[in-house]
């Protein structure tokens, strides 16, 4: 199991008004091919509520209401992608961690459910989780 990231969502559905750089479409086919894998029972991954709620908050700009609602329906059925609510002590525990790590809060969060879950690769394309020490950044770019 690994830990999916918010930029992979964001990647995989967001239609932008320009033309993708070849890089950003490389990362754009990846992050579909890591959601396909998901969706096929090929690997299992696991997110929270605040990283699923980070994406509808981008995407919504890009995307109608019932499409994006159908989505988050969609994903939050989907059986080999674990979902993990977030409540006001963990999030807190996350702020501090990101302190200690110099890292926002939310990606804080999912180093501590990485850690609570023994869990060492993350889906991300963020840079923030180069250089975290157990922390191996997928996929590689």
């Amino acid at each position: 199991m690994r830990f999916l990231d918010a930029n992979i969502f964001v990647y995989a559905f967001y239609r932008p008004n320009r033309r993708l750089s070849s890089r950003e479409q490389r990362m754009k086919e990846e992050s579909k091919r890591i959601l396909e894998a998901i969706t096929d029972g090929k690997e299992k991954a696991i997110t929270t509520m605040v990283h699923l709620s980070e994406t509808v908050n981008i995407l919504k700009n890009g995307m109608d209401p019932p499409k994006l609602a159908d989505l988050v329906v969609q994903l939050l059925s989907l059986d080999n992608l674990r979902t993990e609510t977030v409540d006001r002590d963990q999030y807190l525990a996350a702020a501090e961690l990101g302190r200690d790590l110099n890292r926002d809060p939310n990606d804080a969060l999912a180093v501590l459910v990485m850690r609570e879950h023994k869990l060492r690769e993350v889906y991300t394309y963020d840079g923030d989780f180069d250089e975290l020490e157990g922390i191996v950044k997928l996929p590689k770019t």
